[in-house]
């Protein structure tokens, strides 16, 4: 029985390893298939992360362009604020200037021929003695208001129609054209 035992042991063994064979191969065909699926969930993932990630950037980039442009809106707002503050300031300082009766004159004359038929002007008690001369020649009566500043006042018959011409009134008018003409020489 030895010589059947033997080779019953031998067709067992070899049963044994073709199992032990199919089974490794199986095993090693299971771990390549969930390798593969890891890897191709890997792959997923980090392609999906770097989506993200280029959105996220993408949203950070015109976030800080925001920012950015409306620091230099605000900035370039500061700027016209200066300037319209400074040329205020230059403009108040011209009574001080030898050209200001001329230009206090000038100014009457604009409002005189804007209301044909008036029959005043009013300036601020500094200016009337440069208006004098032109308030004969017109027929009109100068009258001081002391709060009008930088121009004069042509009053109607009663008192009813007036055309006031001062500087700071044209520099209210016309400064949406003059800023935008500062703003185009300061940033093109």
């Amino acid at each position: 029985m030895s010589k059947l035992e033997a080779i019953l042991s031998q067709e067992v063994e070899a049963e044994i390893q073709a199992l032990l064979q199919e089974t490794e191969a199986k095993a090693e065909a299971i771990k390549r298939e969930a390798e593969e699926k890891a890897k191709a969930l890997l792959q997923a993932r980090e392609r999906a992360l770097e989506a993200q990630y280029r959105a996220a950037l993408r949203r950070a980039e015109s976030a800080g362009e925001l920012l950015v442009a409306t620091a230099r809106t605000q900035a370039r707002g500061e700027v016209l604020e200066e300037v319209r503050r400074r040329v205020r300031e230059a403009l108040e300082a011209l009574p001080k200037k030898p050209e200001w009766p001329e230009v206090v004159r000038k100014l009457a004359l604009e409002a005189l021929e804007a209301l044909p038929g008036a029959k005043a002007l009013v300036a601020n008690p500094e200016d009337l003695p440069h208006l004098e001369a032109l308030a004969k020649e017109r027929g009109v009566e100068l009258k001081a208001e002391p709060a009008l500043r930088l121009g004069v006042r042509a009053v109607g018959a009663e008192g009813k129609t007036q055309v006031e011409n001062s500087l700071l009134a044209r520099l209210d008018r016309a400064w949406d054209a003059l800023s935008s003409k500062v703003a185009q020489a300061l940033w093109g």
